[in-house]
């Protein structure tokens, strides 16, 4: 039997962030539809946006996750330490989020083919980001905390939650399309979007498979409990 090699949990964070707000946006560039999880953001930013030019996307990310931590607290009857991380998290990532989308702004991304190929890598990336904040303890992104905390509370598969929870986002992000833009007027929610609500949770699921199939994740300073 082939031996695995050891992963340490902390150093799952860094790339999995990354690999997440890049997956986002190719997905926003592409054009097909946004992921559900962050298209009521996404929503948030263009309608903003037009009174205030500044509200970037990243910025209308970690606005949306702070509201939805706060949510989250009330459900489960108590403010952790963990919440507030993963505020920074959401930080982060909004701010990787808006550079990633400054890098692509270089490229010409218009053609169909190379649409389709940003919308399939979005895709992937995003839920090879997502499979790799869970295997880290350090706070993920208020959207991963949510599903971690939901599934360990209630002891529901972790994988299935992430479906669930990504189908009730894109149910949230077709009423405020239509809330912001009107009947007949879709924005960031379009076909590309219910295949990524149908998808991402096994995608995720595969992806998880491999890892722990290569690799053996184990943490290498003793901060768990800080985060529990």
């Amino acid at each position: 039997m082939k031996k695995k090699h050891v992963f340490y949990s902390e150093m799952a964070y860094a790339p999995g962030l990354i690999v997440l707000a890049f997956g986002a946006a190719l997905l926003a560039r592409a054009n097909f539809g946004v992921s559900m999880v962050v298209a009521p953001a996404y929503l948030l930013h263009l309608k903003v946006s037009q009174v205030l030019p500044f509200f970037s996307f990243g910025m209308a990310e970690y606005v949306l996750q702070a509201v939805l931590l706060l949510l989250l607290a009330l459900v489960m009857r108590r403010f952790k330490l963990s919440y507030l991380l993963s505020f920074v998290t959401a930080v982060l990532y909004g701010v990787i989020l808006d550079l990633s989308l400054l890098l692509l702004g270089c490229f010409d991304l218009t053609a169909l083919p190379v649409r389709l190929l940003c919308y399939v890598l979005g895709v992937l990336c995003t839920a090879c980001g997502v499979s790799l904040i869970f295997h880290t303890y350090i706070p993920p992104e208020a959207y991963e905390q949510v599903v971690k905390e939901l599934s360990a509370k209630f002891g529901f598969d972790i994988h299935k939650c992430k479906t669930c929870y990504d189908c009730i986002s894109l149910v949230a992000s077709v009423i405020l399309s239509f809330c912001f833009f009107g009947f007949g007027h879709f924005e960031a929610v379009k076909w590309g979007t219910l295949g990524c609500a149908l998808l991402t949770g096994w995608i995720i699921s595969r992806f998880s498979r491999f890892f722990e199939k290569h690799f053996v994740f184990q943490d290498r300073w003793p901060y768990r409990h800080l985060f529990v």
